[in-house]
């Protein structure tokens, strides 16, 4: 079972047939959607400000989710990606979005629906993606717009695997 922790009277909640790995880290302030999946070595601190999380939203392996105290609160949409080793930090994030591994999504930034941030990608702060775009490099700009073949291909093939693959886990 995941690390659950209350702090200073907030306990985490989490939506319908979630998959919570063993080793993900969840505390304070969190809510979730339905179907989640927050996997192996992920943090979602909810200590200094709170973060909600839509619906088939996965937190893959060693991502953190973080926000700014009493500023900046997170905010993830429906149908999200937080690919490995992701930071996502005091921002918001629309519905079928993409945050590629190792990317750095800083305060105040928003990244509209439809969207991806490439791998290793830094969202500045207050830095707006266009919905329907691919942002990538340090810091992250505009790259191309998304292709319809890539938002099916990509954002939402991705998110629907995780739901897949988190109930080979909820099996055993």
């Amino acid at each position: 079972m995941a690390l659950i922790k209350t702090l200073l009277g907030i306990t985490p909640e989490f939506g319908k047939d979630c998959f919570l790995a063993e080793t993900a880290v969840i505390i304070g302030d969190v809510v979730t959607g339905d179907g989640c999946s927050i996997w192996y070595g992920a943090v979602l601190r909810g200590d200094v400000h709170y973060i909600r999380i839509g619906n088939n939203t996965n937190v893959q392996d060693n991502a953190i989710i973080h926000a700014t105290y009493q500023k900046s609160p997170t905010n993830i949409g429906n149908n999200v990606t937080i690919a490995h080793g992701a930071i996502v930090h005091g921002c918001t994030i629309h519905d079928n979005v993409m945050i590629g591994m190792n990317a750095v999504v800083l305060d105040e930034a928003i990244i509209e629906s439809n969207s991806i941030v490439a791998a290793g990608s830094v969202v500045s702060k207050g830095t707006r993606v266009e919905s329907g775009t691919v942002y990538g490099g340090i810091p992250a700009k505009k790259i191309k717009d998304i292709s319809p073949e890539l938002l099916e291909g990509q954002i939402k093939r991705i998110a629907a695997a995780y739901g897949m693959y988190s109930g080979w886990y909820k099996e055993v």
